[in-house]
């Protein structure tokens, strides 16, 4: 696998877990670790796909982190925001209320 397809999975992997991240108090057990869960799986990744330890590897990587991480928090709020549905941590969860929401209104 090239870095492109492995920052490509980092970020699909971190946006879940920044969804969960967005709804929990900053500094808290369960901030820490949606943060800090996926670090493991992205090293595993990276080791799976070759990728070695090559300094231009790590602010890509890191980038599609904190991306996912960002995009996950954005959706946390779009969900709040627009379909006023009672969130909760769980991005695939909600996404099943919210498709139940829109399939009623049809």
């Amino acid at each position: 696998m090239d870095i492109l397809n492995v920052a490509i999975i980092v970020l699909a992997l971190n946006v879940p877990f920044g969804y969960w991240r967005a709804n929990t108090r900053k500094f808290s057990r369960q901030w820490f670790l949606s943060v800090h869960i996926p670090v493991p799986i992205v090293i595993a990744f990276r080791i799976f796909a070759g990728l070695g330890w090559r300094l231009i590897t790590f602010p890509i990587l890191i980038g599609a982190f904190f991306l996912g991480q960002l995009l996950g928090g954005k959706l946390y709020s779009w969900s709040i925001r627009y379909t006023k549905i009672q969130s909760s941590s769980c991005i695939f969860w909600d996404m099943v209320k919210i498709t139940d929401i829109f399939r009623q209104k049809k």
